[in-house]
């Protein structure tokens, strides 16, 4: 399966209509489940976030969160370290 191998690896998630960062901990038929995630709700531009790690609006969750498979666009491996500081909208 092509999503095994991003598993115990930092991901970015784009879903129709968010976009969430964190270490991806374990797949099933609907839910992907993330560590250290966190909601983007700005990344600024795609290319230069991707780069350089830097996003605009982060707003982390506590701990761990689901994500459903269902809503998934596409998936990334985020080379950088998960944004655990919450960022306000500027």
């Amino acid at each position: 399966m092509l999503l095994e191998q991003y598993i115990e690896k930092n991901v970015f998630i784009r879903t129709v209509t968010y976009h969430y960062t964190g270490k991806l901990q374990a797949i099933d038929s609907q839910w992907l489940e993330l560590d250290e995630a966190a909601w983007i709700a700005e990344s600024a531009r795609w290319a230069d976030s991707l780069k350089t790690g830097e996003l605009s609006e982060v707003e982390p969750y506590p701990g761990r969160c689901l994500v459903s498979r269902d809503a998934v666009v596409d998936i990334c491996e985020w080379l950088h370290e998960l944004p655990r500081t919450q960022l306000p909208a500027k």
